[in-house]
């Protein structure tokens, strides 16, 4: 008998709490993983938190590409901690609930999150559109109230969408033992708990994910597309490197996240399992926001001089 025919039936009860199992079959492995993790969050923290530091204190970055990199930094770091805070609590202890309430917050704030790095991602590929095809413009397209709006309909587009879908997924009724087969509050695996039907749900969320996912992707191949074909056009090999290493870590960084989420949300519900579910995302809820410091770092020659000149001056205070 199913779990709608069940609740019908008034033999299952609604749940109170989640259980979330995260890990619990590397038993002998929890304590390893938590320092893992561990570290990689502090690590995350701190790396974007450097970033934002160093663009904040530095003249010379106060340009459009720096503040949507600042933009990002800060994203990365409330993506990572709407997740992998309660992950670390949940591999130390044995029991590893959450209520409803605090897994509908959690999914709120993650989805949120997600999809406004989406249009982030998207932004930031059109500033260097338009810095790269059309450099003439660029000062007058991407001023700084230019900026500021499409950096805020990138945050108000994620917490739209996401808030509308979170909340009618939280319409459903959940039943029966309430066991989450991850390690953090993902939509579908909560959505699998409801006691109804839920296809319709669930292409509904897939449509979502089509459009809000695949919009800026594509947006974003359009841009570098358009991008590649004017830097084969220049005529210096020096003009030609320059501005590809303007793109090469946002290129990474796309590639990161968007090959995560692509695989993740827009796979076939027969394809998902448990076990590839949790590593994919670990891939974009841990991996890709730990690597972007790095990316950012070692592949941008401003950023690496600014961090640069920056230690060297507090370096500087700390002998005087």
């Amino acid at each position: 008998m199913s779990n709608s025919e069940l609740m019908k039936n008034g033999s299952l009860s609604l749940c109170t709490e989640f259980t979330l199992v995260a890990f619990s079959s590397l038993a002998e492995l929890q304590l390893v993983l938590f320092v893992v993790f561990l570290v990689l969050y502090l690590f995350t923290v701190g790396g974007n938190l450097t970033i934002i530091c160093v663009i904040w204190t530095t003249p010379s970055l106060h340009t459009p590409m720096y503040f949507f990199l600042a933009n990002l930094s800060f994203l990365e770091m409330c993506y990572i901690s709407s997740v992998v805070p309660q992950m670390l609590v949940h591999l130390l202890v044995q029991l590893k609930t959450i209520s409803v309430a605090g897994c509908a917050a959690q999914m709120y704030v993650f989805t949120i999150l997600g999809l406004t790095e989406c249009c982030l991602l998207a932004t930031m590929a059109y500033d260097r559109f338009v810095a790269i095809c059309y450099p003439l413009h660029y000062t007058l397209w991407m001023d700084p109230s230019v900026c500021l709006k499409l950096a805020g309909a990138s945050w108000m587009t994620g917490i739209l969408v996401e808030s509308a879908q979170t909340t009618w997924i939280f319409t459903l009724p959940f039943c029966g033992a309430g066991t989450i087969q991850h390690f953090f509050c993902d939509i579908m695996p909560v959505v699998k708990l409801a006691c109804v039907d839920t296809s319709q749900n669930e292409m509904v969320i897939f449509i979502i994910s089509l459009i809000f996912i695949m919009s800026p992707c594509l947006f974003i191949l359009c841009s570098y597309v358009r991008i590649i074909l004017t830097i084969l056009k220049m005529p210096s090999a020096a003009g030609r490197h320059k501005a590809f290493s303007t793109c090469s870590s946002h290129i990474l960084v796309v590639s990161l996240f968007y090959g995560t989420a692509l695989f993740t949300y827009l796979q076939p519900k027969s394809s998902h399992t448990p076990d590839t579910d949790k590593v994919t995302a670990l891939m974009y809820t841990v991996v890709t926001p730990a690597l972007n410091p790095v990316i950012y770092t070692l592949r941008n020659k401003e950023v690496k001089e600014a961090f640069q000149k920056v230690t060297q001056r507090k370096l500087h205070r700390q002998i005087d």
